[in-house]
């Protein structure tokens, strides 16, 4: 059995994981009517969700098991500035989205998430929720039209 864990172990338990919460996702949403492409149920996001969650997990379980094991990764301690970073952002998200709108809430999730990859500068932090910012305006209030104001005032 210990033969079979010998790629990178952190990323060969990602892999497990995502693919058992991509099955987990599928069976909760067959419960569901699913229906078609043109007129999609209830069950058909999170079922076409778990597909895409369960194959990505697949792969990256495959990569993790063929790769070598990382020691100076699997060394280091966890990255407290990404994860506070990473949850700052949602929060922002959150606060900022109920009470601004989805320009500044998208803005303010990518930015200070960014910043929690040290590499990261403020300008490229900046640059990338720009771009992000144009893309959800593209994507989720012209071309899916959800029901999320650009801009708001309390």
């Amino acid at each position: 059995m210990q033969a079979w864990f010998a790629g990178n172990r952190r990323d060969l338990a990602a892999g497990i994981l995502m693919t058992l919460i991509g099955i987990g996702a599928m069976m909760q949403g067959a419960t569901y009517r699913i229906g078609s492409l043109t007129q999609m149920g209830p069950g058909f996001f999170p079922v076409c969700l778990g597909v895409l969650m369960a194959t990505s997990g697949l792969a990256i379980t495959i990569v993790a098991r063929f790769s070598a094991t990382n020691l100076e990764q699997t060394n280091q301690p966890p990255e407290w500035v990404g994860w506070a970073a990473i949850l700052g952002g949602i929060v922002a998200f959150v606060v900022i989205g109920q009470y601004g709108g989805l320009l500044p809430a998208t803005f303010a999730i990518v930015f200070i998430s960014a910043l929690g990859d040290r590499r990261n500068t403020l300008r490229g932090a900046a640059a990338l929720a720009l771009v992000m910012v144009a893309i959800a305006v593209v994507v989720f209030w012209w071309l899916l039209q959800v029901q999320f104001p650009l801009l708001s005032w309390g």
